[in-house]
């Protein structure tokens, strides 16, 4: 009979038991979150949350000492360094027990620990209450909110509409600057019009020449 026994003894002997927890509470600070049968979860509860409360006077006692029950460098110094700052204002309740049913094959009871401050799903709903709580009392607030912010809009609607005269002279430019182009590509046929004039000019010049050529041989025939 376990009158008055307030220790789980988890069917293991003492080293056997110690090294169980130590590994679990090791799992728990650098995963944030395991799954574990609930005795087991029960018990290592008991065994972390004092470890966790050390870890908040960030000392070399209180290194060595957290190091003596997790026997992990690396997890004592994520402990001082990430998961110490997140609980420094919570007084104790830094675990949460989930259910989750019951496992296959033996039927134990099944459930999830983990560390408070680092589910955020649950801080979520948190800062929602407070800010129902804050709405109570600030109706007059949220009225004068609303009635601004027609006021708002309209003066930001306003540039849109310069915005769109400013295009229309845009676009009466380009209409304008379309006949200025064809212009340009009606007078390209009268500067080839002029070339084809010149050779013209210079047939009809050269032809008196031809004739006082032929006028001198028949004065020396003479």
């Amino acid at each position: 009979m376990r009158h008055g026994k307030k220790v789980n003894h988890l069917s293991r002997k003492k080293g056997h038991r110690r090294s169980l927890l130590s590994n679990m509470a090791c799992s728990l600070i650098e995963h944030k979150s395991i799954s574990t049968t609930l005795a087991k979860a029960k018990a290592l509860r008991v065994y972390v949350e004092p470890l966790l409360t050390k870890s908040k006077t960030d000392s070399t006692h209180s290194r060595r000492t957290v190091f003596s029950y997790l026997q992990n460098k690396d997890v004592v110094s994520e402990l001082f360094r990430d998961v110490a700052p997140k609980i420094a204002t919570r007084n104790g309740g830094y675990t949460r027990i989930i259910r989750t049913g019951y496992r296959l094959g033996d039927n134990a009871e099944m459930c999830m620990i983990e560390l408070v401050d680092f589910n955020e799903v649950y801080t979520k709903e948190e800062t929602k209450k407070t800010t129902r709580r804050s709405r109570r009392g600030g109706k007059k607030s949220v009225d004068s909110a609303s009635t601004e912010a027609p006021v708002a809009e309209a003066t930001e609607e306003t540039p849109v509409a310069e915005a769109v005269t400013e295009e229309a002279p845009a676009a009466e430019a380009a209409t304008e600057e379309v006949p200025a182009a064809e212009a340009a590509t009606e007078e390209v046929p009268a500067v080839e019009a002029a070339t084809e004039e010149a050779p013209a000019a210079e047939t009809k010049e050269e032809a008196p020449e031809e004739k006082k050529d032929d006028e001198n041989p028949k004065k020396e025939d003479k």
